[in-house]
């Protein structure tokens, strides 16, 4: 199969969908590797290192989109891409379809299969390629929240983690999954008291047992999150329903009872955010100011430490991209079931049912495509 890896355009997005070592790894299962003109450079890898591994260096996206079986982006296809999409191409990428409706409709006429790493789901429920980029964004949301919480950047002036015979700041965690749980640690060791908000009572008793002891695992309701908002100095939107929009936690109307200064950090917000307030915001303008209350609802978050970013990237996606590489991506689907959950649009026909339900569209079920 002929695989081509795209050099990223959104926005200071920095990371590549591919190392040199990956590309060396599906030249030996005997694929063919296009890589555009400096797609790594922001990761840190030369296309000297690319050739190294084997693969060719093609000028521009428009000789990949023409010439690959198969393209690769670590973000959705921008406008400016989806006229060059062929029709039965396999696009394997983070799509987040149910936040976006002109990538959706463009996906559909183009008649594409469209394979979205953040649908990828094991059968513990585990989301194995969205899980690493949830753990730097995590990580990321609670040293941001922080560095705005800095009246230079529009805060507070709160220290989160406090002087002797100074209180911490209050930090608000909804949602205690991967990006949750990450934001929870970072935000303790900073010295922060951490509230962890999440429904599933088993969750609530393993955070318990596992988190440090300034962080409280609490039981979400609406009144305790109102009653949280108000003590917050950081508040970070951690929720996720895979594949589907996020749920709208926080409203408007909530904002009144924060203190002026407060951090609202929405890590959903590829997924349209939690905040009712969130818009999304890019590297270059991260946070706007609602009702005293500053938002930061950067949409490619890990793209800031593109590095660590791509190496833990790769090492998650590699294993999928050889399958459908050596398997073609109805065969792949059929024998691993995680590959099937992954497929989002088919030849024009949504087969995510999440994505359907966001836009009122028709739903195809993923065994109607694999017969």
């Amino acid at each position: 199969m002929i695989v081509g890896i795209l050099k990223e355009i959104k926005i200071a997005e920095n990371r590549v969908s591919m190392t040199p070592a990956g590309v060396e790894v599906m030249i030996h299962n005997n694929h063919q590797i296009l890589v555009e003109k400096n797609a790594g450079k922001g990761s840190g890898f030369s296309d000297a290192e690319y050739q190294q591994a084997g693969a060719t260096i093609v000028d521009t996206a428009a000789e990949i989109y023409q010439k690959a079986d198969m393209v690769m982006h670590v973000k959705e296809p921008q406008p400016q891409e989806y006229d060059l999409i062929r029709k039965d191409q396999i696009v394997f990428t983070y799509l987040h379809l149910a936040a976006d409706e002109q990538q959706t409709n463009a996906l559909i006429k183009a008649g594409s299969v469209n394979i979205a790493y953040e649908t990828i789901q094991k059968k513990d429920g585990s989301l194995p390629l969205l899980t690493p980029m949830s753990e730097v964004a995590g990580r990321m949301a609670a040293q941001e929240g922080a560095n705005y919480l800095q009246m230079t950047k529009g805060g507070r002036g709160i220290l989160l983690g406090g002087v002797p015979g100074v209180e911490p700041g209050t930090v608000v965690v909804i949602g205690g999954g991967v990006v949750g749980i990450n934001a929870a640690l970072l935000a303790c060791g900073l010295g922060g008291k951490v509230y962890l908000l999440d429904t599933n009572l088993d969750r609530l008793r393993y955070l318990r047992e596992v988190m440090p002891s300034n962080c409280f695992p609490i039981m979400s309701s609406v009144p305790k999150l109102r009653e949280l908002l108000a003590q917050a100095d950081l508040v970070i939107g951690a929720v996720l329903i895979p594949g589907a929009k996020a749920p709208k936690l926080v409203t408007r109307d909530m904002l009144k009872v924060m203190k002026k200064g407060a951090v609202m950090v929405d890590v959903a917000i590829d997924q349209g955010g939690c905040f009712e307030t969130s818009k999304a915001t890019s590297h270059d303008n991260p946070v706007f100011t609602v009702d005293g209350v500053v938002h930061y609802c950067v949409a490619n978050m890990p793209g800031a430490v593109a590095i660590t970013s791509t190496l833990a990237l790769t090492n998650a996606t590699l294993p999928y991209a050889v399958q459908i590489a050596n398997k073609g991506w109805k065969k792949s689907a059929l024998e691993n079931e995680e590959i099937a959950l992954g497929l989002n649009v088919v030849d024009g026909k949504v087969t995510y049912k999440g994505v359907a339900e966001a836009f009122g569209l028709k739903y195809t079920p993923v065994a109607e495509v694999l017969k």
